[in-house]
């Protein structure tokens, strides 16, 4: 299983388009709705191992504002205003395909934010606020944006988009953490590092590549316009994501961890465990043998 899903996330580039012909070509082919119930089960499969190894706490401590700010501006300034003029430039005469591209630019997605900045070794506590700061300002902003741009109005479920931050976010947030402290208690925390650690996120490849399959399918009956349209938009968001991942190592160097056995610079560094196995500190040659050395006197 674990040599399967290895496979899928080096080969991602080519997995990917593949699921999307291979959804488009269901969807076609025989009626695909019911794969749509599928998609939430998809997306806190594509989220959950993420969340295992992320520390909540990190959430709530600050320092990122800037990237914050940074991403909200481009979710609902330069995104959505692109989108308006591509669609009234693209549809002239299809002012609901320009109506359908102007909503999918003012919702940021949820389950793939979180899951590719996993992949990618980034940030995830900044990527969980994020998400729910994109969710909750795109309620508030899509009738705004839609009457002004297309004099039109639409109502926004926001307790569908609620119950969306609670599935896809909060849910799989706490599971994950409850995950991480089992897993501590039952293996300790030398065995967790070393080995579970990198294990686990590999895992949301599978929700990944289900969602891809899911949405091609499930539009596949749509009509050939729309259904080429949302392919198109899948191979540049997905694909785009996909070749990020591959070359994030060689563009900003391999991600490093806080905790292991390092070596810097002719400086190493250890970690001590205390009797349960957990972790209790992480010390250089220097500090162990100055250590070593008072409990010897």
């Amino acid at each position: 299983m674990l040599r399967v899903i290895s496979q899928i996330k080096n080969n991602f580039t080519l997995v990917i388009p593949i699921m999307m012909l291979a959804g488009f070509a269901v969807g076609i082919t025989v009626d695909a709705q019911p794969l749509k119930q599928l998609i939430l089960p998809l997306t806190f499969l594509m989220v959950y191992p993420m969340m295992v190894n992320l520390q909540p706490k990190k959430i709530f401590e600050g320092g990122d504002l800037k990237v914050q700010l940074v991403t909200q501006i481009m979710n609902f300034t330069i995104i959505p205003l692109g989108a308006f003029f591509i669609g009234r430039i693209a549809f002239p005469h299809s002012p609901y395909m320009a109506l359908g591209l102007l909503l999918a630019s003012l919702l940021p997605p949820s389950g793939m934010t979180i899951s590719w900045t996993g992949m990618a070794k980034g940030n995830m506590a900044a990527a969980v606020k994020m998400t729910v700061f994109g969710l909750l300002l795109g309620s508030i902003l899509t009738p705004i944006y839609i009457k002004f741009l297309m004099g039109t109005t639409i109502e926004i479920p926001l307790v569908k988009i609620f119950k969306q931050i609670l599935i896809v976010v909060f849910l799989p947030l706490v599971l994950g953490n409850l995950t991480q402290r089992y897993l501590i208690r039952r293996y300790g925390m030398a065995h967790y590092q070393k080995d579970l650690k990198s294990i686990i996120p590999s895992f949301s490849t599978l929700g990944v590549v289900g969602i891809v399959f899911v949405a091609m399918a499930a539009f596949g009956k749509e009509g050939s316009e729309i259904a080429l349209i949302i392919a198109l938009a899948y191979i540049i968001q997905v694909q785009s994501a996909a070749w990020y991942v591959k070359f994030t190592d060689r563009i900003f160097g391999p991600a490093t961890e806080p905790i292991a056995k390092m070596k810097r610079a002719h400086e190493y560094k250890a970690v001590i465990l205390n009797e349960k196995g957990e972790l209790s500190a992480v010390v250089t040659s220097e500090e162990l043998m100055t250590r070593l050395q008072g409990v010897s006197k």
